[in-house]
């Protein structure tokens, strides 16, 4: 074995297994997880019976109803999905010296000082395996490898429930030198037809033109190069919340909205989703953005920087301020976020600093005149509205009742 031993987990049709272990009644229905068909959006997942009829992630949920209309559709509930996650990574945690999450549902795992040896790592592999299918009741992908490349192409050789080693450089060069380039990590459709376009299409192609890939793609080309001759010495970085870009919530309407005071309202209610999501991971925001997609399908981001930022009231009001800066008219998307993270508040000092008085907060205040103006009743609701399923399904009362 080379000098890291890695191990990559890959859970198996996350979401989708995850509501099929919850509601058994699901079991072998082609299930697909997303927007309903009447709606607009797309497909976030599905489970292995829907993708026999050719439907997968980010497809058009009208393509994937007329290609399966007898399947079951569901929005997608991430609060359990994340509630899942968090306890697949106590799992992973305990054999690694480090864990890199690429996801939700999957993870890099540094074993070479907890398994020292390839057998020591097979232990750990199916140890994963077997505590996530008795705990957790779900099924994963392990693979095994020299390599982060390595072990994730190994994960995704015998899906679903899964297991596959790759420990040496030479043995990953004979596993995928004839397949297609895009086995290789980083190289996308558009870098795939780049290639084509020289005649490059499988990998053992790159090993043998790797001036003429390099001469073609520049410096990505010279990293698809050392990918293909099996050579990757990246270490495996742990995830860290802070490292994140941004943490926000977007939705869209299922009709065009050219109501402002009622898109002003909707800001609240993914206000108060992203400060739970950011309170939850114990981050601040130095700044906020302001995401719109009008119907004729133009996205704009509008962004302000601000003091440390988490609470419902502080993100809504920055997002109000930036949406008096875009064109209105009809829109079919609004999202907020906050970026620039950190776990440390900071703020400047106020004159009521100086005072020693603290302002009140106003999200009462705003509650109170939204819950008015919709005829609803917030209190003890605020957790809950956080919750993708009923943000969505408030935000669609309101639109109908305002």
């Amino acid at each position: 074995m080379a000098d890291q031993i890695i191990i990559h987990v890959d859970m198996d049709a996350f979401y989708a297994s995850v509501e099929v272990r919850d509601d058994p009644s699901l079991r072998g229905k082609p299930l697909v997880i997303g927007s309903l068909p009447q709606e607009r959006g797309v497909v976030a997942t599905c489970s292995y019976e829907a993708r026999k009829y050719g439907i997968h992630s980010a497809m058009n949920i009208k393509e994937a109803f007329s290609l399966c209309p007898h399947a079951v559709f569901m929005h997608p509930n991430f609060e359990k999905y994340s509630a899942v996650s968090r306890q697949l990574h106590e799992i992973w945690n305990t054999y690694a010296t480090a864990s890199e999450y690429v996801a939700l549902d999957e993870a890099y795992l540094d074993v070479t000082q907890t398994a020292v040896t390839l057998e020591g790592a097979r232990s750990i592999a199916h140890t994963i395996k077997q505590r996530t299918r008795d705990e957790l009741g779900l099924t994963c992908s392990v693979g095994i490898g020299y390599s982060k490349t390595s072990a994730k192409t190994a994960s995704e050789e015998k899906k679903p429930d899964g297991y596959f080693e790759i420990p040496t450089p030479e043995g990953f060069v004979r596993l995928v030198q004839d397949r297609d380039v895009r086995v290789l990590y980083t190289v996308g459709a558009k870098t795939a037809e780049k290639l084509a376009t020289i005649g490059i299409r499988a990998v053992r192609d790159i090993t043998a033109r790797s001036e003429d890939v390099i001469r073609l793609l520049g410096k990505p080309g010279q990293w698809i190069v050392r990918l293909a001759s099996g050579i990757d010495d990246r270490k495996v970085v742990p995830y860290r919340a802070e490292d994140a870009k941004s943490i926000g919530r977007e939705l869209t309407f299922q009709e065009d909205v050219n109501d402002w005071t009622y898109i002003r309202d909707v800001l609240l209610l993914l206000s108060l989703s992203v400060a739970h999501r950011a309170r939850r991971v114990g981050l601040f925001g130095g700044g906020v953005t302001l995401k719109i997609t009008y119907a004729d399908m133009k996205s704009i981001s509008r962004s302000r920087l601000t003091d440390a930022c988490d609470t419902p009231a502080q993100i809504f009001e920055e997002a109000a301020r930036l949406l008096t800066q875009v064109d209105h008219r009809p829109i079919r998307l609004v999202g907020v976020s906050l970026y620039d993270l950190s776990s440390e508040k900071w703020r400047q000092l106020t004159f009521s600093d100086l005072k020693g008085s603290e302002a009140p907060d106003p999200l009462p205040m705003y509650l109170e005149d939204l819950g008015m103006r919709y005829h609803l009743d917030f209190a003890g609701h605020l957790e809950q509205l956080s919750h993708g399923e009923t943000l969505y399904r408030t935000v669609e009362y309101m639109r109908k009742h305002k």
